[in-house]
């Protein structure tokens, strides 16, 4: 057979297609809808950032390539931020890289250290890039299922070990938890370390939502006994400064584990973001009233986003953390979640997002749509009037 009769999408990648944040997003531009579907602001983060990229670019800081691994200001901001945070000492010479968002690292990570045939795990449902990162890399991926309990999600410890195999290589960690705005608790990741250390697992960590945690607090996998060897850690700058475009992410881990995933980036971007790096070094420096402001006028939001849907008659999970609440649509009488968000911009000029489409098991997340908080106040006031029709019927 030629080369013509084949598909031209390789096959690694057929699944995957268009994703559903573009669908969406296409919906509420032809309809003139609310996009409460994909996750980015839609105002920008701190003047004083902005500001420090728009000096960096008249300075000729960045114009031109930026060190592989990343600037070393920015490194060195990162070092600090882990430091300051959580008690961690990170080497920013050999134990930082600078990454084209969360989103790069995710796939550095897992092209430089997953092997065809290695099994990945992941906690369903999951953002959608993992999925494909794991099949580039040749990878299996294992879904464990976050359960709904009460108004909440768990993760069952028991099915987590349980989905450990001789050929698990490593373990992909959300939390705070997109979509579902769980954050794992200090009992639930000691016991994830522990299943790491005694099955001498890798573990990946996005935790880019670090900062945008609600009454409770997050804890890097990381400063667990046993983890520092064997984790590595994914944050960015787009979800903490509101600055999502700039796409300036970073990994942190032991020195063999980032060369590693740099063995890997080197070879997707090589660098990215070169006056953005110095101005993200500088975000995360700023005072911690920055950081309590973003989570506390997120809360804000939060909770006039969850009272509008409960009154329009979803089953609310109410986030711990991140700026998504994931509704179940049963109580309006629908079970299907892509039926329900391809109609909803035509009965209440509102997008939202199934969850379907983040899980392997599709029917466990049929019933379930999340719905972006991460606007402006009077936009979400006017989504939440939309949707009073819903419970009108």
């Amino acid at each position: 057979m030629g080369a013509m009769g084949r598909p031209p999408l390789n096959r690694r990648l057929a699944a995957f297609g268009t994703t559903i944040f573009a669908e969406m997003s296409a919906l509420a531009v032809r309809t003139g809808a609310i996009n409460l579907g994909q996750g980015f602001p839609d105002t920008d983060g701190p003047e004083e950032v902005r500001e420090a990229a728009v000096r960096a670019l008249r300075d000729g800081r960045g114009n031109q390539y930026p060190p592989g691994p990343g600037v070393p200001e920015l490194r060195t901001a990162v070092t600090e931020h882990q430091r300051r945070w959580y008690g961690l000492d990170v080497d920013p010479d050999t134990e930082v890289l600078i990454t084209a968002g969360a989103t790069e690292a995710i796939a550095a990570s897992l092209l430089g250290l997953v092997e065809p045939g290695d099994e990945v795990i992941a906690l369903e449902p999951y953002y959608d890039s993992y999925a494909a990162c794991v099949a580039m890399a040749g990878g299996v991926r294992v879904p464990v299922t976050l359960r709904p309990d009460g108004d909440t999600f768990r993760l069952d410890l028991d099915e987590l070990r349980a989905a450990v195999t001789d050929r698990t290589r490593l373990i992909l960690l959300n939390t705070p938890h997109n979509p579902t705005g769980t954050v794992l608790t200090h009992e639930e990741l000691a016991a994830v370390a522990e299943l790491a250390v005694e099955r001498d697992l890798l573990v990946v960590t996005d935790e880019v939502y670090e900062h945008l945690v609600f009454g409770t607090t997050h804890t890097p996998l990381v400063s667990f006994p046993g983890m520092r060897e064997r984790t590595v850690t994914i944050s960015s700058a787009g979800k903490t400064f509101s600055f999502t475009g700039w796409k300036v992410g970073w990994v942190t881990g032991a020195p063999e584990l980032v060369t590693a995933v740099r063995s890997a980036k080197q070879y997707l971007t090589y660098v990215s973001a070169g006056p953005f790096q110095y101005a993200v070094a500088e975000a995360l420096r700023l005072p911690d009233a920055y950081f309590h402001g973003i989570r506390d006028d997120l809360l804000a939001k939060r909770d006039l986003l969850a009272d509008g849907l409960t009154d329009a008659g979803f089953h609310v999970f109410r986030p711990s953390g991140t700026y998504f609440i994931t509704t179940d649509i049963r109580p309006l009488g629908e079970t299907d979640g892509f039926a329900f968000c391809r109609s909803l911009p035509e009965r209440c000029g509102v997008v939202a997002v199934p969850n379907a489409v983040f899980y392997d098991h599709r029917d466990q997340g049929s019933p379930f749509v999340r719905f972006a908080f991460c606007k402006r106040e009077s936009v979400l006031t006017e989504a939440v009037g939309r949707l009073k029709g819903l419970a009108a019927g």
